[in-house]
């Protein structure tokens, strides 16, 4: 369920989104990726705005990182969510329903990106590392399905805040994660 109140600057951005990713319900499978960097530049235009998010969409959960549906477009074809992580809190490594753009809206997330990695042999795959990236505040990123395993976390000492806007109906979902991957991970 979307938060109440969505603030001036949060209206600017999903008016600005809706003009690019239409409102209705869509296969996120056709979804075309210039739209996606087309979203994402949009994203970043808004972070550095301190009234972006209210103060109760700021707050964290001591147990885990928290989740605030800002805003559902009312066909679902895309929503707005900011992700609360205080010190040392994660995701499970996940894959995505949808396309995702993510900007870091205050400190700095850390993504661990990976594959899955069949070993002749071996009747269950293992994940392999890709690459460790720091997006610091006011950088943005996107993901587009398939092949986007990752695994986030806050690595600083401070709270860390996220934009993100998916291509799916959170409100109805939940959650933007496909699939949890529980497999061995090596070198």
């Amino acid at each position: 369920m979307p938060d109440s109140f969505v603030s001036p600057r949060i209206a600017e951005l999903v008016g600005a989104v809706g003009c690019v990713m239409p409102e209705s319900d869509q296969d996120s499978a056709v979804v075309d990726v210039v739209e996606v960097c087309r979203v994402a530049r949009i994203l970043e235009g808004f972070l550095g705005h301190p009234d972006l998010l209210t103060i109760g969409q700021m707050e964290a959960d001591l147990m885990a990182y928290r989740q605030h549906v800002l805003y559902t477009a009312p066909a679902g074809g895309f929503s707005v969510v900011a992700l609360v992580w205080l010190p040392g809190q994660q995701t499970p490594i996940h894959d995505h329903v949808s396309w995702c753009v993510v900007g870091t809206y205050i400190g700095a997330e850390e993504e661990t990106r990976y594959r899955l990695d069949f070993v002749d042999g071996q009747a269950t795959p293992a994940l392999v590392p890709l690459d460790v990236a720091t997006i610091p505040a006011g950088t943005v990123t996107y993901l587009v399905p398939p092949g986007d395993i990752h695994r986030v976390r806050n690595a600083t000492s401070g709270k860390v805040i996220s934009i993100h806007i998916y291509g799916a109906n959170i409100s109805v979902l939940g959650t933007s994660i496909r699939r949890r991957y529980e497999l061995p991970v090596r070198s």
